[in-house]
């Protein structure tokens, strides 16, 4: 069997990580590696690290799930990749203990729930699209107003920034700047 290995995540300023600590240290963790971050970003280097310590039998542990991912499907990525090498994930919150067969199976319905939620996406996704046809829309980008970009151009022409001709026509400036490259326009006309 292998070692017990906690992780902690906290918020920049507002919280500290010695409870989440302490608690992952009663239970055996021999190691306890922190991100002080926002659950919103993905960059972690504690859990980085933590996944470069951590060897085959060993099992991560933390207080609660959120603590390891924001969404269902970040927490599943990050279990996809324990399981691939072999560790386990304990949460002391929620009383998971993927090593046993019960806490396997929560995870397996986690899992079907995810791709369920996916697919109700995709669906309302579809929907969405049939009901924009039936009133007659287009789906994704709606076609460039030629006359606008035009009028942009002529405007350029007589004097006014690129910028200015896009925000008075509605336009976005890239498109401004990629038609007078495409036309052959220079940006001192």
């Amino acid at each position: 069997m292998g070692t017990i290995i906690g992780y902690t995540r906290v918020s920049p300023g507002d919280q500290d990580a010695a409870g989440q600590t302490l608690r992952l240290e009663r239970v055996g963790a021999i190691k306890v590696f922190t991100d002080v971050k926002s659950g919103r970003n993905i960059d972690r280097p504690g859990l980085a690290e933590l996944l470069a310590y951590a060897r085959a039998d060993d099992t991560l542990a933390v207080v609660r799930l959120d603590r390891l991912g924001r969404s269902l499907a970040e927490l599943l990525e990050t279990v996809t990749i324990l399981r691939e090498r072999q560790i386990a994930l304990l949460s002391l919150e929620e009383k998971i203990d993927t090593s046993s067969a019960a806490g396997e199976l929560i995870f397996q319905v986690f899992g079907a729930i995810a791709d369920f939620e996916r697919r109700l996406i995709s669906e309302r996704t579809k929907d969405g699209v049939a009901a924009g046809k039936a009133k007659g829309r287009r789906p994704g980008r709606q076609p460039l107003d030629m006359k606008k970009v035009d009028a942009a151009i002529e405007l350029i022409a007589t004097g006014s920034t690129p910028t200015e001709a896009a925000k008075q026509l509605g336009l976005g400036r890239s498109t401004i700047y990629r038609e007078m490259w495409r036309r052959g326009v220079s940006r001192s006309a």
